[in-house]
């Protein structure tokens, strides 16, 4: 068995490294990289405009660190030049607080009822914009959840209802996207639409795999390059035509059929004066994760920004890479330090309580059990996983001993994707508290 001391360094290196990571995707200082005024010119990423063509400034958004962002964005116009706004953001992550906007804190990952009195204040505001009125909107990871604005015959718990279903199949933030833009009122370019004929210029952090700008967030400011047709295909893959609630199915099927106006497409005129600068991405955490492993001796590789697929099996396969390096035959000679990051999916087949990285740290203990001098940090960079209040979990290969002298059975915990209860009673949760940011999550595999 390892010693102590070199499991508690191990847990030490792996947790400064997600840190690192995690400094590097602020949201704040994303936003600040990427807009500046300078006279009255604003410059947002390669687009400069020039202040004095507007007479009003508005800010709207969602995410979980639309909070963070909206302090900064108050910080480089100046609150004498914004009017006001509204953002949507997850409960609990309304830290930092802007002076200037209002916070609705709301349900998330299944949408309620906060979370629409929100998006109709939004509406609100967009409605009476004009060419000479220049809008921000921040969008963050957990933006589509977190602005619901069910279009009719939709309501509120049917678009509950199937999100939950969606979420329980495993469908990826792809598929499950492509449903909500269907079903929404602001999503798929809609809220651009809405915001026409005034300037909009969209700052945002991305949590989705290669950065696209019609996914994150379900693509409130960018062309949708979904369909209805493609919508209804995504229920078909899950089995969930049968099941979705009846008004989720007519409004589909009716769009399908051309009764219902599809969501605006490339070269609609409604984008001819919106600005999407992207902000932050999970390859700019990784990079700083690099940095930081490589300072602390370690040889580090980076797999991938772009991991998705089921928790288990992607785990399974970051421990055997892990496996290889630990025996002297890897990518890598020890001390190793294997990074990656994306978004997986975990198929709920069981009661019990846990995360996407819960479940990946507790895969990956299983694969690595009996090896020696390893440790590996999952953790979502926004500071929660799943419906639980820690970020990750932390485990080393003193994990399947200890797990024994509890009383606890790794494969049992799995089996009911009931990681947190296991992992609590270690004392290995990874709890950051809110972050004020979200590019997806990381995975730090350490070899000794």
């Amino acid at each position: 068995m390892p010693s102590q001391s070199s499991s508690r360094r191990l847990k030490s290196d792996a947790r400064a490294i997600f840190e690192a990571g995690l400094r590097s995707a602020n949201a704040g200082e994303a936003i600040k990289r990427h807009i500046r005024i300078a006279r009255s010119s604003l410059y947002a990423g390669k687009k400069v405009l020039d202040l004095r063509q507007f007479d009003r400034v508005f800010v709207v958004g969602a995410g979980k660190a639309a909070a963070a962002m909206g302090v900064a964005l108050e910080d480089v116009v100046g609150p004498e030049r914004i009017l006001g706004g509204v953002l949507n953001v997850k409960f609990g992550h309304n830290k930092p607080t802007p002076k200037l906007l209002t916070l609705y804190q709301c349900g998330h990952p299944v949408p309620d009822e906060t979370g629409e009195k929100g998006a109709l204040a939004i509406e609100t505001i967009l409605r009476q914009l004009t060419a000479r009125d220049l809008l921000f909107v921040l969008i963050s990871g957990g933006a589509s959840a977190l602005l619901p604005a069910p279009a009719p015959p939709v309501t509120l718990r049917d678009k509950q209802s199937i999100t939950d279903q969606l979420l329980k199949r495993g469908a990826d933030i792809f598929d499950l996207n492509s449903v909500r833009k269907h079903l929404s009122r602001l999503k798929g370019g809609l809220l651009a639409s809405l915001a026409y004929p005034a300037t909009v210029v969209a700052l945002i952090l991305s949590d989705v795999i290669g950065d696209p700008l019609d996914v994150i967030g379900s693509g409130l400011t960018a062309p949708d390059e979904s369909s209805f047709g493609d919508a209804l295909r995504v229920l078909s893959k899950f089995g969930l035509k049968a099941k979705a609630p009846r008004s989720v199915m007519a409004r589909l099927e009716e769009g399908a059929l051309g009764r219902i106006p599809e969501t605006p497409k490339p070269g609609d005129p409604v984008f001819a004066h919106v600005h999407n600068v992207l902000v932050g991405s999970n390859r700019l955490a990784l990079e700083a994760a690099s940095r930081q492993a490589k300072q602390l001796g370690y040889r580090t590789v980076v797999l991938s920004s772009s991991m998705h697929g089921e928790t288990r099996e992607v785990a399974k396969t970051h421990a055997e890479i892990l496996r290889e390096i630990i025996k002297g035959t890897g990518l890598a000679r020890k001390p190793a330090c294997l990074l990656s990051g994306g978004e997986t999916t975990v198929k709920v087949l069981g009661k019990g309580k846990g995360g996407r990285n819960q479940e990946f740290a507790l895969a990956a203990a299983i694969q690595l059990n009996g090896e020696k001098n390893w440790a590996v940090l999952s953790g979502g960079t926004d500071g929660t996983d799943g419906p639980t209040d820690a970020a990750g979990a932390f485990a080393d290969a003193t994990t399947g001993s200890r797990a024994l002298v509890a009383g606890l059975s790794a494969l049992a915990h799995l089996g009911e994707n009931d990681a947190y209860p296991f992992f609590d009673q270690l004392g290995d949760l990874v709890k950051t508290g809110p972050t004020g940011t979200n590019v997806m999550d990381l995975h730090i595999l350490l070899a000794d």
